[in-house]
């Protein structure tokens, strides 16, 4: 446990955004976002970044961001919008609608908070969080981090992690398998 972990997730965002279902408070706009970590930071804390399509939540996916979890205080994850998804992906993607995918997000104990950006890539999402870490997982490497988001990081001083990649677990073979069972 970090020295931080008692003033941790539900009650600063419950404190900043108002209680109820934490779910839906947890899912915040980028304007909303950057106060959570003025005020996480305020408070000492540590936010760990990532982002994502997160298309057909899997092993793989919440393996990871447990992992991520663990290196702050605060995990917030970026998830590009619909738009975002169809431009990295192509047409017939995302197989899930962006708020339902945030709506899954949120609902894990390890994700403190979820802003959809409409970017392809992260930088802004980015610039908002200011994370003290950003994490990817293997099938990155620190080189092969976009340009811009690396540009980022390092003007905002974050550390960049990664993270070992879980195999057997894709969204793309994971859609492939559902295709050729025929269902």
């Amino acid at each position: 446990m970090t020295a931080n972990q008692d003033k941790k997730p539900m009650r600063l965002s419950a404190n900043v955004f108002g209680a109820g279902n934490p779910t839906r408070y947890k899912v915040l706009t980028p304007k909303q976002a950057a106060r959570w970590a003025a005020v996480a930071h305020g408070c000492g804390l540590r936010i760990v970044a990532t982002n994502g399509c997160f298309d057909l939540l899997h092993y793989g996916h919440v393996s990871y961001l447990q992992r991520a979890q663990k290196l702050g205080d605060l995990l917030v994850v970026g998830l590009n919008s619909d738009a975002s998804v169809r431009q990295l992906k192509g047409r017939g993607r995302p197989l899930v609608r962006q708020q339902h995918r945030a709506a899954v997000l949120a609902a894990l104990a390890c994700v403190d908070a979820v802003v959809i950006f409409n970017d392809r890539r992260a930088s802004r999402f980015l610039s908002a969080v200011r994370p003290d870490i950003y994490v990817k997982a293997g099938d990155y490497t620190a080189k092969t981090l976009d340009a811009s988001e690396r540009a980022v990081l390092k003007k905002l001083g974050a550390q960049i992690r990664i993270l070992p990649f879980v195999r057997g677990f894709s969204t793309t073979s994971l859609i492939a398998k559902i295709r050729k069972s025929g269902l």
